[in-house]
């Protein structure tokens, strides 16, 4: 029996943020949220060519029954880099599923760096996220995706519950990347070959609206951390990064290691690690 006193707590969040060009600095021009996200105020780390957003999670954690959706549109020749304050945390559910849902548009000669910090399931958690992201014919998108399956530090691991993932990139009507992932909470699934192998980290960052150059490609290759399975795949319009291992830190290196090459090769931009980060 489901315990309907969930749904009486269960968060109902909203965000909309859109992003325009003015006398070339990327300002903030409209924000919409309701309870539990919130974005802290725009900082410019880099100068005021490229926004710097933070989104809050206010009630410290994703219970069966919460439902989130972030809607977020960068006007033409906008930048903006998005990350979250923490790590989010999907707490083991009685019954009822908590979804996330973003939407992205970004248009013609904008640029947008989508980095939220990892994601941790607990034992038990019954999670679902939708991604979808449309491109204009210039514009470009790196994101990743970090995902911990169960508390290991712990020695929990994520035998029951179920997290469902569903990612589609699309630029003038043409599908550029759908990804789909069903990750049920077993023995079986956590200890196959075909599943997580044993190993509680799942990695993905993808790169789109530009062909890469095999320099890059071979870059990302050669930064692959020994004994672990990753992979870097060419795609026809960028590229895809797999992990999957036991270490937050591990994949967030690599990642962070071919973000930084892509900004110095494609955007003429030096290191800048968000400060939330570093907290």
């Amino acid at each position: 029996m489901i315990d309907n006193s969930y749904m009486v707590k269960a968060w109902h969040g909203k965000l909309n943020l859109v992003y325009a060009n003015s006398q070339d600095s990327t300002r903030l021009i409209y924000t919409h949220h309701q309870a539990p996200l919130k974005v802290q105020r725009p900082f410019y780390p880099e100068g005021q060519e490229i926004c710097h957003t933070v989104i809050l999670h206010t009630a410290g954690g994703i219970v069966g029954g919460d439902r989130l959706t972030s809607d977020i549109h960068l006007q033409p020749q906008t930048n903006v880099l998005i990350t979250t304050a923490a790590a989010s945390k999907i707490y083991r559910s009685q019954g009822l599923p908590a979804r996330q849902i973003v939407n992205i548009q970004v248009d013609d000669h904008a640029h947008l760096e989508y980095l939220p910090q990892e994601t941790i399931l607990f034992n038990g958690a019954i999670y679902s996220q939708d991604l979808r992201i449309e491109l204009a014919k210039n514009a470009n998108y790196l994101g990743w995706e970090i995902m911990r399956f169960g508390r290991s530090a712990r020695g929990e691991k994520f035998l029951e519950g179920e997290m469902r993932s569903h990612t589609e990139i699309w630029q003038n009507g043409i599908p550029l990347w759908i990804d789909r992932q069903i990750i049920p909470g077993n023995e079986e699934v956590f200890h196959s070959p075909h599943g997580l192998g044993g190993n509680p980290v799942l990695g993905t960052l993808i790169w789109l609206g530009n062909s890469v150059s095999e320099e890059i490609i071979d870059k990302a290759r050669s930064l692959i951390i020994e004994n672990n399975f990753a992979g870097v795949t060419r795609l026809q319009q960028g590229f895809l990064c797999r992990y999957r291992g036991n270490s937050i830190s591990e994949v967030r290196n690599w990642f962070t290691n071919i973000w930084q090459n892509l900004r110095i090769n494609y955007q003429n931009r030096g290191n800048c690690i968000p400060r939330v980060w570093q907290i």
